[in-house]
């Protein structure tokens, strides 16, 4: 017998209930209006319409494998960030709402060179997705970007990105590790890179440690490998008046900023996340600093 809407969202939440998560209602609603296309406002204004058995199947297929800890947009294959909607893959990281924080620090540094200089090349280290530079991309028309990974399989999941997105025509891609194939010098660099120590993974919540991409969340014996890599040759690929922008673990302020100041850069900005926590590091070269050697 064909239920509706209201009965099957019910009976989704109390499976998910009984699993023990604490988001169950919320869960069940995301599952159900992304499997069936609809808005979430749509679940209270249609509550008393019939979903087909294929739908209720597949909906109830996907509520296990939400009970089994899989992330909600792991089951529906994408995510919406700055108000693009992203595919997910295997060897990609599921973008955040705190990474939209690094987004709204650069947005303004984006528009300001692609103004007086009439464009702006963007560099974004381990793209993943796509997201961080695809999100500048949308904001800012003159902007051309380049996203970079050592996943093949991270690399094709963002050109698609930019496609769905209709920003292909101004995003490349190509296969490195930090910047060991990229030639040139960029407007902005910017990276959300690995940065949870090794030995805190097998800790984490069951929806990352088994489901995002180890490589994309292993940081190093203290977290800071790739700020490292990055800051050691940052300076060669970096206009004179460019910037960079770097995601940080709540606890890496004053590593992070230690490691660039040695490079000869200077903190320009810093911003916390949605929970109040340090998120967002933002670097200039030193100039000053610079002259005086």
């Amino acid at each position: 017998m064909a239920q509706t809407l209201d009965s099957l969202l019910a009976e989704s939440r109390d499976r998910l209930k009984a699993a023990g998560l604490e988001s169950a209602g919320l869960d069940a609603r995301h599952l159900i209006s992304g499997l069936l296309d609809l808005a979430l406002a749509a679940l209270l204004t249609r509550g008393r319409e019939l979903v087909s058995d294929e739908d209720a199947a597949r909906i109830r297929a996907a509520v296990e494998r939400r009970a089994a800890h899989e992330p909600v947009y792991r089951i529906l294959g994408e995510r919406e960030f700055f108000g693009m909607k992203l595919k997910l893959s295997k060897e990609t990281l599921e973008p955040r709402p705190d990474t939209e924080t690094l987004v709204d620090c650069l947005v303004p540094h984006a528009r300001r060179i692609a103004s007086s200089k009439g464009s702006c090349r963007i560099v974004d280290l381990g793209t993943g997705t796509g997201a961080i530079c695809l999100a500048l991309l949308a904001a800012v028309l003159d902007a051309h970007g380049l996203g970079t990974d050592i996943s093949e399989d991270a690399l094709a999941t963002a050109l698609e990105n930019a496609r769905r997105n209709g920003l292909a025509a101004r995003f490349g891609a190509v296969r490195s590790n930090w910047f060991e194939a990229v030639d040139g010098q960029f407007d902005i660099i910017v990276s959300n890179p690995p940065y949870i120590r090794s030995n805190v993974i097998t800790e984490l919540e069951p929806e990352v440690r088994s489901h995002d991409p180890v490589a994309a969340l292993d940081g190093g014996e203290d977290g800071l490998d790739a700020y490292r890599a990055i800051a050691s040759h940052a300076g060669r690929h970096l206009e004179t008046d460019g910037v960079i922008g770097l995601e940080i673990g709540f606890d890496q302020k004053r590593a992070v900023t230690a490691l660039f100041e040695a490079q000869g850069f200077r903190l320009l900005s810093a911003a916390k996340d949605l929970g109040g926590n340090d998120r967002v590091l933002m670097f200039q070269q030193d100039i000053e600093r610079s002259n005086n050697r």
